[in-house]
């Protein structure tokens, strides 16, 4: 009868001790509040959190893997941000009454760095989905518009 009891106190007990060791470890405590931030998507800031929780404990794998999604995640920013800076330049050379062959060449240039960008991006099964189709929009949006500036 006791030993029917034995194995879930021990069980409890053991859970329990990771669970303290976990919360008061400083390491794992810098993993959570970089998990925090890669949640509400400031990305450099946990990879800025997760990389200093990484340098305390080398064998800390929250840590390792928030690093990892959150360069990830910054590498999709990048490439968005770039897409929107040649959009907004691109707007800006469609507002001219005749396109110029060098505007043309310009327009044809920023799409191919947009869509040769894209293949370089590797998302994961936890990289925000959002960041991931907004990517993939832009991606689209640049390859149709390469094939309108090359015929």
């Amino acid at each position: 009868m006791q030993t029917r009891y034995l194995f879930p106190i021990i069980a409890f007990t053991l859970v329990s001790i990771m669970g303290i060791y976990f919360l008061v470890n400083p390491s794992y405590q810098k993993s959570i509040e970089a998990k925090y931030y890669y949640e509400i998507g400031d990305y450099k800031e946990a990879y800025s959190l997760a990389n200093e929780a990484f340098s305390m404990d080398v064998y800390n794998r929250m840590a390792s893997t928030i690093m990892a999604q959150s360069k990830t995640s910054l590498k999709y920013v990048a490439y968005i941000n770039e897409a929107k800076k040649y959009l907004a330049q691109i707007r800006d050379l469609a507002t001219h009454e005749v396109l110029s062959d060098a505007d043309r060449a310009r327009i044809k240039l920023m799409s191919e760095i947009v869509v040769g960008s894209y293949t370089k991006l590797a998302p994961s099964i936890i990289t925000n989905e959002n960041l991931v189709l907004e990517a993939a929009k832009y991606h689209n949006d640049f390859e149709k518009l390469l094939e309108k500036v090359t015929r």
